[in-house]
């Protein structure tokens, strides 16, 4: 009798981290657009570190990141319980924010250029001043990249919750809870590699061995390239999930794209469908670009 108790409990247990394995899948191929997003704007707000304070830095944003992460998880699962209606508008809202946020870094990078350049020249002007305070410089880059990371951590938690919003509470907290963690250790060790990749470069580009001298002139010339496909990538991402979210959200547009992609089959269909939600994405954010940012400039005029 205990032991076909014992087995029963085994099964439970093996059938709710099956559903909990499955759930956690799915939400993951959903925050696609914002684990893009966030892996590269993680290893880029490490520039200008010293390369010895590097990994210290990553760590720490990382510890930051699972502390917002402890805070949003809990939050997310109270609002399921006590007001599971705002789960829908806080999807829409960060499905916007997504697009919003995509077109933005689109509109920056060719309306502000030279201001980027000139930022970066003062960064590298003041990392070169023995008189600064480097540490203070460490600790206002991390301070800034966990604020970014709650923002993406809480689209990250909208977005799962999203997808389990249908299931118990206890259900839904375990798989918040993995995704929590399987994105943190994702994200910052994979940040951890790719802002130490120049390093390991010019490691093997210094040694005897010819292979080992190509792999690393190699990786020197990947690695500025990766940053930026990793940006180009998490940015085109934003607009199909942010996109997407919109879209199945606002039945009338969904409708009309299921309509226009009923001519097509198979990869194609979905291919055309996910097609749709990226240009819905990009309209959005254009729209929520020109709307918001004459009234962040109104804002700042008026209380700063």
């Amino acid at each position: 009798m205990a032991g076909s108790s014992l087995l029963a409990l085994i099964d439970d247990i093996a059938t709710i981290l099956d559903d909990v394995s499955l759930m956690t899948k799915t939400a993951t191929k959903k925050t696609a657009g914002v684990l893009g997003d966030d892996l590269a704007l993680n290893a880029q707000q490490v520039a200008g570190v010293r390369p010895a304070r590097e990994l210290p830095v990553v760590w720490a944003v990382a510890k930051g990141s699972l502390v917002n992460k402890a805070i949003l998880v809990p939050a997310a699962v109270a609002i399921s319980f006590f007001a599971p209606w705002l789960i829908t508008p806080l999807l829409m809202l960060g499905g916007a924010f997504l697009c919003f946020e995509g077109f933005e870094k689109i509109a920056h990078r060719f309306l502000h250029r030279n201001e980027q350049e000139a930022h970066a020249q003062a960064l590298r002007a003041a990392l070169k001043d023995p008189q600064v305070d480097l540490r203070a410089v460490e600790q206002k880059k991390i301070k800034g990249a966990i604020r970014t990371d709650f923002i993406l951590s809480a689209e990250i938690i909208a977005i799962t919750l999203g997808t389990v919003a249908a299931e118990a509470i206890g259900m839904q907290f375990l798989v918040l809870s993995v995704v929590a963690i399987m994105i943190t250790v994702g994200v910052y060790g994979l940040v951890a590699g790719i802002v130490k990749l120049d390093d390991g470069g010019l490691y093997l580009s210094g040694r005897e061995s010819a292979l080992a001298q190509k792999t690393g002139h190699g990786i020197l010339w990947l690695a500025p390239h990766l940053m930026r496909t990793l940006s180009v990538l998490g940015t085109t991402a934003m607009f199909l999930v942010g996109g997407g979210i919109l879209t199945h959200g606002l039945p009338p547009v969904h409708a009309a794209i299921m309509a226009y992609t009923e001519g097509f089959t198979g990869v194609a269909q979905v291919l055309v469908n996910t097609l749709a939600d990226g240009c819905f994405g990009l309209l959005a954010g254009a729209l929520l670009v020109a709307t918001i940012t004459p009234l962040q400039a109104l804002w700042t005029r008026l209380f700063r």
